[in-house]
């Protein structure tokens, strides 16, 4: 087995029972001439330590089988087991220990020129999941009260031309759009013809000189610059709203995690001092204004994200306490994370049909393909039964091509140190997603092909 520990990792164990040989030292970086005939997890581990000194490496010299065999709850003291190039049978296994303990697998696999990952797990909670393209929460369409006195405050037909061209944009797009309700519609800007009429009403407020040009109002322009974005309606997203309908939310047990409690918690602010919305962000975006009106704007919001925060803490610790937890058992800490963050693929599919026919090849022959040169040819015929019977069963009608059939019998298992190397990486990104329950993990099977640089993910 190999293992590759990411950033961030604060120890690992390598489980491997057997010794280093000439083909390992020639895919593994982490070992060397030397450590031909010793043991393989120990070898790894000491080379992997240098790496890090901070991080604790540990090894069993034993295979992953007999410890199935024999302590079998030896794999639950991890937050994470990462399996690499077992047998399928040995997998299933392994599975089945984890999933009964709620600990997840990652099941990494390099064959040939093709990289195989498959992630099992019950469920990964996603407290700050990053998305590229998240929108200010700016509450326009529907501003809470703070936010609508704080605008009132504001006369941009009488205040002096210095403080007209340092009011915040916001500011001008939240007064425009009253102007706009008063005078044009009762509805927000919708089309594209409506919100072209919106800009010219805000395009309209820009001050002009003596000789009746306008001046250049960049805080203007950037209000007009934003208002597609700044008048996106308020809504639960539809993620949030299927966390909200999840049995895990709606039926709370002394066994829920903290993540479903506040999930709870939160669908009941929504429900209550929401008014039908989630919690405000507390956060705006840079812009043209002077320092102190945009402190202002500023805590506007934060103190409105402060006390919505504090409200759905009020109803975590309530829900705490009729489950007969302590209130404190979910931190301030873990709160405000909680808000913080609210080619063709048919080819890699055949590639996946492949791996699993050369699972079963193995399973009746307890060989892999081609792992013999000298029966590269009858091993052709072989796994191409394999894959039809592995169709057969599953009532699949694809139809695969025998270059691939012959492709993995003459890949003959190997284990090219370049797409190791390549999977290795991929498979740590995944590891610290899991552990630390950030960013999105992948769904659910993951397949690299390296012989046309591409790769594709598939949910089955």
């Amino acid at each position: 087995m190999r293992f590759f520990p990411p950033k961030g990792i604060g120890s690992f164990t390598i489980v491997d029972g057997n010794r280093v040989s000439g083909e390992d030292v020639g895919n593994n970086f982490f070992l060397q001439k030397s450590h031909i005939g010793q043991n393989r997890a120990q070898s790894a581990m000491e080379l992997l330590q240098e790496l890090n000194s901070d991080v604790s490496g540990n090894f069993v010299e034993e295979s992953p089988e007999k410890l199935l065999d024999n302590d079998p709850s030896f794999f639950n003291r991890f937050n994470l087991v990462v399996a690499t190039q077992l047998p399928e049978s040995t997998l299933l296994r392994l599975a089945e220990v984890l999933w009964n303990s709620n600990i997840p697998l990652l099941v990494c696999r390099t064959y040939g020129l093709v990289g195989y990952m498959r992630v099992v797990i019950k469920e990964h909670t996603v407290v700050e999941s990053h998305p590229d393209n998240m929108l200010e929460d700016l509450r326009l369409d529907r501003p809470f009260p703070e936010l609508t006195e704080h605008v009132q405050n504001y006369d941009l037909e009488h205040m002096d031309k210095k403080d007209h061209s340092h009011t915040p944009w916001i500011v001008i797009v939240a007064k425009y759009l009253t102007k706009w309700f008063n005078e044009k519609s009762e509805q927000l800007p919708k089309s594209y013809k409506d919100k072209e009429a919106f800009k010219e009403l805000i395009r309209q407020g820009i001050l002009k000189n003596e000789n009746g040009t306008p001046e250049d109002e960049e805080n203007f322009e950037e209000a007009i610059k934003n208002v597609n974005t700044a008048l996106n309606r308020t809504e639960i997203p539809r993620g949030i709203e299927e966390l909200f309908n999840d049995d895990c939310c709606l039926k709370l047990t002394e066994q829920s995690s903290s993540f479903w409690i506040l999930v709870r918690a939160l669908k009941e602010f929504v429900a209550n001092e929401g008014q039908g919305s989630l919690p405000v962000r507390g956060t705006i975006p840079d812009m043209m204004a002077d320092s102190s009106k945009f402190i202002k704007l500023q805590n506007v919001y934060r103190e409105k994200a402060k006390k919505d925060t504090a409200a759905v803490g009020s109803h975590a610790a309530k829900l705490l306490q009729s489950l007969g937890k302590a209130p404190e058992s979910i931190s301030e800490r873990e709160l405000k994370l909680f808000f913080s963050h609210m080619d063709n693929p048919d080819s890699e599919i055949v590639l996946y049909l492949m791996l699993r026919a050369v699972n079963r090849f193995y399973k009746q022959h307890g060989r892999y393909p081609g792992v013999y040169n000298y029966q590269v040819e009858d091993d052709i015929g072989k796994l191409k039964s394999c894959l039809t019977g592995f169709l057969q069963e599953h009532g699949l009608s694809v139809v695969v091509k025998d270059d691939y059939v012959q492709e993995f019998c003459r890949y003959g298992a190997a284990e090219p140190h370049a797409v190791a190397a390549f999977m290795g990486g991929a498979a740590a990104q995944e590891v610290i997603k899991v552990i630390t329950g950030q960013f999105v993990i992948f769904n659910n099977t993951f397949i690299y092909n390296g012989m046309s640089q591409t790769s594709a993910t598939f949910q089955l």
